[in-house]
């Protein structure tokens, strides 16, 4: 059992784009199933082309299409021919699910929508990603990660009272939405395994971010208060002081998220830093009242002294008292963290066009069936032979395909 994958024999069409779908099948991937990305003849995938700091990866590839896209083989093909069609669907017949995050309508003009697909496999699983769902005034709205953390009230709640809103750094609505994916597909496979029947899936990542937000619009509607954000370094609206991120000597961060007042008035050797701040009334898990209503003022006299102590010495001091604390860290200084190191959490994969890739590790651990990165991130239509092979088509049939720009394929330069 040593090589066998929890999701072995489990083949993905793959027509998503961007982030959103292609995290969901990549993770599908790490567990073992076998993933078909389609791709647009000649261009690919639209992350090939989106590109921090306008840098390239092995000085051709996208870092955001390669984050996404392991465990994946490359068939790129002309969608919208005659012959790409019958490509597609003699591929729908053979495999368990379909993915595809266009907008709404898209998959159904081109003849891939589920009804279409559902006459040829009748227990297709088949999933849809969208910005704000099918329907609906916003259906056909561009549904980007920062536009989506702005509608759902996550931005707002973002940052200081001083300054605007502020985005979280990094695609929290499209990863969201990449897991919610996965959810129902899972789902959807047990059930169709217990009654014999495939369905279709609808996937948001509007609703996603709201799920996510869950906590705050249980507060927010059952308390009929909205949240009003901190104008020091409070980590989040609706908490008290001392929670958040507080600067130390040695010009670094760390985040206290439980301790009391009196711990850090003996910590930070300031009596006053609970002697200002008494109060007799009941206590939550956030502290008394006054730590909600002067907690700015908290925060500074709390940080006032902080800056006085490194981040070291606080860190292991304040552990060491029971408080809840962490340091603040860079992406670089992530990696070289001891229980990250510990939890092999960094990792890489080769290839033979583009070199070496440091990526992260697949998350879960499991004791029969453990996640690996079996493939590198495809090139365009780099495996449109061997993946057409599979699906019954002659090589001369797959040459001919290829003459006649039916397939395309990026093939690395001697």
């Amino acid at each position: 059992m040593e090589n066998f994958a929890a999701l072995k024999g489990l083949k993905v069409l793959d027509f998503s784009h961007l982030l959103a779908g292609p995290f969901a099948t990549q993770i599908l991937g790490d567990y073992g199933a076998n993933i078909y990305k389609i791709e647009r003849a000649e261009i690919g995938d639209d992350y090939r082309r989106w590109h921090f700091w306008n840098k390239k990866v092995g000085g051709t590839e996208a870092a955001t299409f390669l984050s996404w896209n392991r465990n994946k083989r490359s068939l790129a093909l002309d969608m919208k021919s005659a012959k790409g069609k019958e490509i597609i669907y003699k591929m729908v017949k053979e495999c368990d699910v379909v993915i595809q995050n266009f907008r709404p309508g898209v998959m159904n003009k081109l003849g891939y929508g589920y009804e279409d697909l559902k006459k040829i496999n009748s227990k297709i699983i088949y999933c849809n990603g969208s910005g704000y769902g099918r329907t609906g005034p916003y259906a056909l709205r561009p549904g980007q990660d920062i536009l989506v953390q702005g509608m759902s009230g996550l931005t707002y709640n973002t940052g200081r009272a001083d300054g605007p809103p502020v985005p979280v750094g990094a695609g929290m609505a499209d990863q969201l939405g990449s897991y919610n994916m996965v959810i129902g597909i899972l789902s959807a496979i047990y059930y169709r395994d217990k009654s014999g029947k495939g369905q279709e899936i609808q996937v948001d990542l509007l609703s996603c971010l709201l799920q996510h937000e869950l906590q705050e619009f249980v507060a927010v509607l059952n308390l009929n208060q909205e949240f009003e954000r901190a104008k020091s370094g409070i980590a989040h609206p609706g908490t008290a002081a001392p929670f958040g991120v507080y600067k130390t000597k040695d010009n670094k961060y760390i985040s206290i998220a439980i301790a009391t007042l009196e711990l850090l008035a003996e910590i930070l050797e300031d009596d006053t830093i609970a002697s200002n701040y008494k109060d007799d009334g009941p206590k939550g898990a956030f502290g008394s009242q006054i730590q909600f209503t002067k907690r700015d003022e908290i925060f500074d006299h709390i940080e006032s002294q902080t800056v006085k102590f490194t981040s070291e010495y606080l860190l292991n001091t304040l552990l060491e008292k029971g408080a809840w604390v962490a340091p603040v860290y860079t992406h670089k200084q992530v990696v070289d963290d001891p229980q990250v190191k510990h939890m092999n959490m960094f990792t890489t994969y080769s290839h033979e066009k583009y070199g070496k890739v440091n990526t992260v590790s697949p998350a879960v651990k499991m004791s029969e069936t453990q996640p690996k990165i079996t493939r590198p991130a495809p090139l365009v239509g780099e495996h449109g032979h061997e993946i057409l092979g599979e699906f019954g088509y002659s090589q001369n049939e797959i040459e001919d395909f290829e003459k006649e720009k039916i397939i395309t394929v990026e093939r690395i330069e001697k």
